[in-house]
C-alpha cells in the first residue's frame, strides 16, 4: 500500500494537469471517526472538464503508483465526482455544485491545505 501523502501528491498533480479550480486537501488524520485520511477537492467549468480532471487522475495514479480507484460515482451526470481510493477521497466539482455542497464548510473541523493553481 503506498503512503497516502504520496497518493494526495499525484491527485493534485492529475488535477492540475487539466487546469482543475480552487483544489484544496482536507485532512482528517487528526480527527476520530472519519471516512478516510483525506479529501481533494477541486472545481471545474464544464462536463468536458470533469471528465478530464477524473481521467488524468486515473491515469496519473495508475501510472506513477499503480493505484485504481476503489470505487467511482457521479461520471453519469458530470456535477459532482467522486474516485475513492479508500484512504484518499476525491470530489471533483461543477463550479456552482461545489457551492451548493460547500465540503469545505461542512468538514470545518479538518486541516484544510489550499493548492495554489500553477495553471493561472
Amino acid at each position: 500500500m503506498q503512503s497516502t501523502d504520496i497518493t494526495v501528491t499525484n491527485i493534485v498533480k492529475g488535477i492540475e494537469n487539466v487546469k482543475g479550480e480552487n483544489i484544496c486537501v482536507l485532512d482528517f488524520t487528526e480527527l476520530d471517526n472519519v471516512v478516510c485520511k483525506y479529501f481533494v477537492i477541486c472545481d471545474c467549468k464544464s462536463n468536458t472538464q470533469v471528465n478530464a480532471i477524473s481521467n488524468s487522475i486515473k491515469k496519473t495514479l495508475s501510472k506513477n503508483i499503480r493505484e485504481k480507484p476503489f470505487q467511482t460515482e457521479g461520471l453519469e451526470n458530470k456535477n459532482w465526482v467522486l474516485l475513492d481510493y479508500v484512504d484518499v477521497v476525491v470530489h471533483i466539482f461543477k463550479k456552482e455544485f461545489r457551492e451548493i455542497y460547500n465540503l469545505e464548510e461542512l468538514w470545518s473541523d479538518a486541516k484544510i491545505i489550499r493548492i495554489d493553481n500553477l495553471n493561472e
